[in-house]
């Protein structure tokens, strides 16, 4: 028996591990502690017992029962609710981690396992090189979408080998703050604006010249184009249900990784989250630039989000383009890279004089292509104060036959504020309109068939019990770009008098016109001449529908309308493109709504919820941000509840995710939304978790 006052009437004993790598000696260390004895000073008594000489400053308590980190050193164990049943892990904080990125590489880094994920998704992001990691989160990919790649490979004779990309030696992985130069957006330009390499003076902000650049080229470089068999493996979904499941892993970026069960050398899945990419600027974001590319392009070709035949052929052809690039560039490499170094001896007063006058150019050419959060650019602000002009014009009126009236008409439309007008005809427009319809708040989806010449606006607006229908036809693609942009900005509650009204006409009349090609006579008589492999660049569907030698054919035809961009073009133009599809931005889920007896399919936006048919894939109602007065979560029930203006109330509990996902992509997005150029590049963190961490 040992005497209390040898063992102190408040001791006990505490069993700590201790995760080194150090052989021979213990592991498993027993102390004697009390109730008073803060963390920071159980960590001194630890690294005293154990006497080994090294750095034990990432290192922390990991309580493996609550699964929780012991970061407030300066709390006692009574504060913390240790006891002598407590198994605590004394590990390092920064283990690491493989990242699978949207161009389908794999990096293996060291991240911080016990910052919130929202915190180790910027850390990565600045390891990267990737501006706005607020629109990036890290997703697990779940069972369903695995099931078809582990049959395969029980199938295969041999494993494949996986090419990764080791980054553990960056600055950020060891655990230091990531060099300022490599994410300031005041700086000078990092990036050429029209291939997307990395400037000459990139080098000197690497800590390890050449294999620094050249880890940051292949992130800002187009993965090499993908085989049949290659899409085959991979999980490509077919109905709701399957495109539900692939965002059911979504981390909490409230809590961090070891909370979530992830450990170290597991490999997740780094991916664009929010679809409001707000500042896109070539000049700094060939990386980011490249990444949202990639992912538009797997999207594309596993049919996650679904197009047109025609649109398909476009982003073929853009991406054959892409691939001639990224060929010149790969073969080059060695070149510009000395050419590169041997810039750098040049005078700083002639290097300076140089890029300001090139900076200036590429400004002036690329400032149409810049992406915002609203898709357009600032020009005078006068316009946006002036009287809020109106279109007049005649359309048909394409309404379903099951309202019992006639299918086509043409009417004489007027477009004025947020609302559509129709009369008999534009000598009865100074009366009352056949019907006025509002459409602040609507789905506006494009109808369009170029070769065709088919241009044609589907209308879907809200209404009590549903969703109401409206087709309009135009008789060209001007008349088309003008009233189409004029319904998108009205959907989001905005008038003509809005500045992105004209590059939102814009961007539309440039689409049609990647849209209207004419065909090469010689590419027509002799596509087996050409050396592409048009399988690569097209989604299974289409693989199935056309011969090799049709494909080729037809995207030479939509190549002739791009072959004379230049490569970050091509890239913006692709994301434009599938901007501009009608499920873009749509993440989905099942849930079951309060008062049914069915499930539906809730689509997730960056301004909108849509709650969507699961049987027949048809909108039945959507819900506006900007309509909505606050929103709940019943932790205990797990149901989220919303509340909109006019007392239209839902609630719904997630059937395919945990509720708190769905939380979080409401706040994440309202998040998002108060972003804005004139402030600085801080983001605020904690405004972010009160949005979006809840109280369970």
């Amino acid at each position: 028996m040992v005497s209390s006052t040898e063992y102190g009437s408040h001791t006990w004993d505490l069993l700590l591990t201790v995760d080194h790598q150090h052989e021979g000696v213990e592991k498993e260390i027993p102390l004697q502690v009390t109730g008073d004895l803060h963390v920071g000073g159980l960590m001194l008594k630890l690294v005293e017992k154990i006497k080994i000489a090294q750095d034990w400053s990432d290192y922390a308590f990991w309580w493996e029962q609550k699964k929780c980190w012991l970061l407030k050193t300066h709390w006692t164990l009574d504060k913390c609710g240790v006891q002598a049943d407590a198994k605590l892990v004394f590990t390092t904080q920064h283990k690491m981690l493989r990242l699978r990125l949207p161009n389908m590489k794999t990096v293996r880094l060291k991240v911080s396992f016990s910052s919130m994920v929202f915190r180790a998704v910027s850390d990565i992001c600045k390891m990267l090189n990737i501006r706005r990691s607020e629109e990036l989160s890290l997703l697990k990919q779940s069972e369903g979408t695995l099931k078809k790649k582990k049959k395969k490979d029980k199938n295969s004779k041999e494993p494949a080998t996986e090419d990764i990309l080791n980054l553990c030696n960056s600055p950020v992985s060891s655990g230091l703050p990531a060099n300022p130069g490599l994410y300031s957006k005041t700086m000078t330009p990092i990036y050429d604006p029209v291939s997307g390499s990395p400037a000459s003076s990139t080098i000197t902000w690497f800590s390890d010249g050449s294999s620094a650049e050249q880890n940051c080229s292949i992130l800002a470089l187009s993965h090499p184009t993908c085989s049949p068999e290659m899409l085959a493996e991979m999980y490509q979904p077919r109905t709701l249900a399957d495109k539900a499941k692939l965002n059911a892993g979504w981390l909490d970026s409230s809590r961090s990784l070891m909370e979530q069960g992830v450990l170290e050398e597991d490999q997740l899945l780094l991916r664009f989250k929010y679809y409001t990419f707000f500042d896109l600027n070539p000049k700094y974001d060939a990386v980011r630039i490249n990444q949202i590319y990639e992912q538009a392009r797997w999207a594309i070709l596993l049919e996650e989000i679904d197009c047109t035949e025609e649109e398909m052929l476009i982003f073929a052809a853009l991406q054959a383009l892409m691939e001639t690039f990224t060929n010149i560039i790969c073969t080059q490499n060695v070149i510009l890279i000395s050419y590169h170094v041997s810039k750098l001896s040049l005078s700083s007063e002639t290097q300076d004089s140089t890029c300001e006058s090139e900076v200036d150019e590429v400004e002036a050419a690329l400032s149409n292509l810049e992406v915002t959060l609203e898709g357009g650019n600032k020009s005078n602000i006068l316009e946006d104060i002036t009287d809020i002009p109106k279109l007049a014009d005649n359309l048909k009126l394409v309404r379903p036959k099951k309202l019992a009236l006639k299918a086509i008409k043409t009417y004489w439309f007027v477009f004025r504020d947020t609302s559509i007008s129709y009369f008999k005809n534009k000598e009865s427009a100074q009366g009352e309109p056949i019907e006025k319809l509002n459409l602040k708040g609507c789905e506006v989806v494009p109808d369009v068939n170029v070769a065709a010449k088919k241009f044609g606006i589907k209308l879907l607006i809200p209404v009590a019990d549903g969703m109401n229908e409206v087709y309009l036809r135009c008789d060209n693609e001007d008349q088309y770009a003008r009233w189409m942009a004029a319904c998108v900005l009205a959907s989001k509650g905005r008038t003509m008098a809005d500045s992105s009204y004209q590059p939102e006409v814009q961007k539309i009349l440039s689409f049609l016109q990647m849209k209207n090609w004419t065909m090469c006579s010689q590419a027509a008589s002799e596509p087996e001449n050409v050396d592409m492999k048009p399988e690569c660049f097209v989604s299974p569907r289409y693989i199935k529908k056309f011969k090799s030698k049709q494909l080729t054919a037809r995207i030479l035809e939509a190549h002739q309308n791009v072959s004379q961009m230049s490569l970050v073009e091509a890239k913006l133009r692709f994301i434009q493109a599938w901007q501009s599809l009608p499920e873009f931005g749509l993440s989905y889920y099942i849930v079951r709504f309060k008062g049914s007896k069915k499930d539906d399919v809730l689509g997730v936006s960056y301004n909108r919820l849509i709650r969507i048919d699961m049987a027949t894939g048809d909108p039945i109602t959507t819900w506006r941000f900007s309509n909505m007065k606050q929103w709940n979560v019943n932790w205990e029930i797990r149901q989220v509840a919303i509340e909109f203006d006019q007392n239209v109330s839902i609630a719904f509990t997630c059937l395919s995710a945990d509720c708190k996902i769905i939380h979080e992509y409401i706040g994440g997005y309202i998040f998002l939304s108060t972003r804005s150029k004139d402030h600085n590049e801080t983001l605020d963190e904690e405004l972010f978790h009160k949005l979006t961490g809840g109280q369970e």
